[in-house]
């Protein structure tokens, strides 16, 4: 299954969350969206959006100090 990006880097709470949620709306169960995000709040908030709605974090880690990459499978 291929991979999509999502590059919400720049964007603070909650855009990065609501477009990664809008993405995720289009895709079939099991597709893998890679997201780019630089919010210092980020991985908080990602893993508290994966629990609340049953995708799996299938990996997270940082570019650098300042940026993050999440890999969101699709439930």
């Amino acid at each position: 299954m291929s991979t999509s990006e999502l590059d919400v880097r720049g964007l603070k709470c909650p855009l990065p969350i609501l477009r990664t949620k809008k993405a995720l709306a289009g895709m079939a169960s099991g597709q893998l969206l890679r997201v780019l995000a630089t919010d210092p709040s980020a991985k908080k908030d990602f893993e508290a959006f994966a629990r609340q709605t049953g995708h799996e974090l299938e990996d997270q880690s940082a570019a650098d100090a300042a940026e993050f990459i999440f890999v969101i499978r699709r439930k």
